[in-house]
């Protein structure tokens, strides 16, 4: 009895849970449910999305750009004074071992660009690392995301560099709060009540920082429109593991002697190595709960949707190329992906992939400013009253290659008895528009 218990209750977790819709919960089921499917499918998407290359991606660009951005970061704060404050917090965040030799990089990047050496092509090589490092970075969001299309370089510049040059005036802030509320603490030790929870907010202002961080990256680098409601969360819980990793990775550095006497100032290398995988790791894991929160439920009928009939393909392509058609012929704002998938119930990742295979077919196009895509609308790509169910097929059967060495005079009668029943079946279908179904 036990054992057909626990078989129901894996058939469950396995199967019909990812088939049950909102419509068939209370919003209290809806809740339950929905805290049992993102950390599962959170796992699952980390694994079939390969976030652990990806996140050795981002180490190696990180390695590469680490010294050019923390360089233009002192310079910076050397400009307005307070250097001192920055390097402080680079002490606070790794070994004193680490954080010397980062620091005598820095300042002999620093020397080199005084005296002139960076000038031209080594300034071009200095902001192409950064650029590197922030394309990888957006890419590999917009991978979780599922989003097509990256920011135009003018928008990566613009964007990136601004916050590159606000980085500083961020840490400047956060130091000159925490030195702030301890020195207002200490005037109010008399104050029994209020003294224990001022100093747990200054303790945990480190915490709200990071957690801050990670919700601007969840929210801000994917090019496409995330919502706060489904990213705070992730935001607070991958902060909170990379302020524990921080924590247990400073600390181990007293048990690795050895290791730092073999290798001497070499050592920081591969510890950086390792400091800045799990960290990528973790921040791209927070992505993934992210993006399964805000679209949890195109995660239903997930295993259909991944082994899709050609037929019902084309099914939801004829429905999907319909009402973009019928929304233009009405003069109505065109169709988002959301709108679309929402109104038509179908599947969120399968409606963008159909979007996408209609754009190669050129059967629709983006409608909207190339460089904000948080909200892109669809509309036909050609007359509305050409558009027929038929020519729809026929592009359907004719995508992709056909480049293939086979003899088709020994096959010729397979291939026209083939052609034969297609052109029959897409000539009916050509008197159909697509507009009027």
């Amino acid at each position: 009895m036990n054992k057909n218990r626990i078989n129901q209750w894996l058939h469950f977790f396995q199967y019909d849970i990812w088939r049950i819709t909102d419509d068939e919960l209370n919003p209290i089921q809806r809740k339950l449910y929905a805290c049992i499917k993102i950390p599962i499918l959170s796992v699952r998407q980390f694994l079939n999305d390969r976030i652990q290359v990806r996140a050795a991606a981002l180490t190696y660009s990180t390695l590469l750009s680490i010294i050019p951005i923390l360089a233009i970061l002192f310079a910076i704060a050397r400009g307005f004074g307070f250097d001192l404050i920055i390097e402080n917090n680079l002490r606070q965040s790794m070994t004193e071992q680490q954080a010397e030799l980062i620091i005598s990089w820095i300042n002999s990047y620093l020397l080199h660009a005084k005296s002139g050496v960076f000038i031209g092509v080594g300034l071009i090589m200095l902001l192409w690392t950064i650029l590197i490092l922030t394309d990888n970075i957006e890419r590999s969001f917009n991978a979780i995301w599922q989003v097509k299309h990256p920011r135009s370089v003018f928008r990566k510049i613009t964007d990136y560099f601004s916050m590159i040059l606000l980085l500083p005036l961020l840490i400047v802030i956060s130091s000159g709060l925490t030195i702030f509320m301890t020195t207002y603490i200490k005037s109010m030790d008399n104050f029994l009540l209020l003294t224990p929870i001022l100093k747990f907010v200054v303790r945990m202002i480190p915490y709200i920082l990071t957690w801050g961080m990670f919700i601007g990256l969840f929210i801000f680098i994917p090019n496409t429109k995330v919502r706060l409601r489904h990213s705070w969360l992730p935001g607070i819980l991958a902060g909170s593991a990379f302020q524990a990793f921080q924590y247990i990775y400073i600390n181990s550095q007293i048990w690795l002697s050895n290791y730092n006497a073999i290798y001497g100032s070499f050592a920081a290398i591969p510890m950086f190595l390792l400091w800045a995988q799990i960290s990528w790791t973790i921040c791209l894991f927070g992505a993934e709960m992210s993006y399964v929160s805000q679209n949890l439920t195109s995660f239903e009928f997930g295993k259909e949707t991944a082994n899709i009939s050609r037929r019902y393909h084309d099914f939801f392509c004829t429905i999907i190329l319909s009402a973009i058609c019928k929304q233009f012929a009405q003069g109505k704002q065109p169709y988002t992906a959301e709108e679309i998938s929402k109104e038509h119930k179908i599947p969120i990742r399968l409606t963008k992939k159909i979007l996408y295979e209609l754009q190669d077919m050129h059967l629709i196009y983006e409608a909207g400013n190339e460089d904000n895509r948080k909200d892109t609308g669809y509309v036909p790509g050609m007359d509305i009253n050409r558009l027929t169910v038929g020519m729809l097929l026929s592009r359907l059967d004719s995508t992709g290659s056909e480049a293939f060495k086979i003899d088709r005079k020994q096959y010729s009668a397979s291939w026209e008895a083939l052609v034969k029943a297609r052109d029959e079946y897409i000539y009916h279908n050509n008197q159909i528009l697509l507009k009027d179904l």
